[in-house]
């Protein structure tokens, strides 16, 4: 297995068994606050994954922070945990932000993290996060989160372009809703339940197709040579050949969809 990639498979394991790893120096925090999930992720100074945490959350929606409270007393929570368990206290934390927002945006997201007392080490778009914890330097990142679907650019390690738009898998949520008559909590559970993955995704299809032609729109005219795709809304085993059909170009997805972009965050700048 790809170094890169079993870093993010051991990231998956500890978040999935609350289980941490030895601690062997400094520790960097990071912090990523999706429309679907609020996760936070701690690397030591070598790149290496050695605690995390995450809660299913609703705070942030179409890349802005909507419930600012809902997000300082979820993050609060979830560094409580991790300073237990670690029996380590954080100062300060990098916080992952959707791409192309304005300066006034970000800052909202860096006020919930001075709100639980700890400076911003570096504000970083998930894309470009995601790209750090796949040991990407050249290539496309197509990030698509809950709420939006962000495409970052990056030659020699520098983001070179960097947009989104506000199409993910909230938007899924809402089809799946709509087609089978079910309230939207309940089309939640449903498109997260594997058993279910090929109804589900016959429903949504369109919907991922779009997200597809939004990476297409932006990816249009430049010349890339590998594609990534990251995000939750990615977990469907369908989802890299709608992708690659729609850009006409191979696409590839880690097995941890969900995690590269807190990961990355917590990373200092380093693949």
């Amino acid at each position: 297995m790809d170094p890169h990639h079993r870093r993010l498979a051991q990231f998956s394991h500890l978040v999935g068994s609350g289980e941490t790893a030895k601690v062997t120096g400094p520790l960097r925090l990071g912090i990523d606050l999706g429309t679907g999930n609020i996760v936070l992720a701690v690397a030591d100074l070598h790149g290496q994954p050695v605690a995390g945490a995450w809660r299913s959350s609703t705070v942030v929606r179409d890349g802005i922070v909507v419930d600012w409270l809902g997000a300082v007393r979820t993050v609060q929570q979830l560094l409580a945990e991790l300073q237990a368990k670690l029996n380590h206290e954080f100062n300060s934390a990098a916080i992952a932000v959707p791409p192309g927002i304005d300066k006034a945006t970000a800052r909202i997201f860096s006020n919930v993290v001075e709100a639980c007392q700890l400076s911003v080490a570096e504000i970083v778009d998930e894309p470009v996060a995601a790209a750090r914890a796949l040991g990407i330097r050249s290539g496309a990142v197509i990030d698509v989160g809950h709420g939006t679907t962000g495409v970052s650019i990056l030659a020699d390690g520098n983001c070179v372009v960097s947009d989104d738009e506000p199409t993910g898998g909230h938007h899924m949520t809402l089809v799946l809703s709509g087609a089978l008559g079910l309230d939207y909590d309940t089309a939640e559970t449903l498109k997260k339940d594997p058993a279910e993955s090929k109804l589900v995704f016959g429903l949504i299809r369109p919907t991922m197709e779009k997200m597809a032609s939004i990476a297409k729109r932006i990816l249009a005219g430049r010349e890339v040579d590998q594609v990534f795709l990251v995000g939750g809304a990615t977990s469907f085993p369908e989802s890299t050949r709608v992708f690659s059909a729609v850009l006409g170009r191979p696409v590839e997805a880690p097995a941890h969809p969900l995690f590269p972009t807190p990961l990355g965050t917590a990373l200092k700048g380093q693949p």
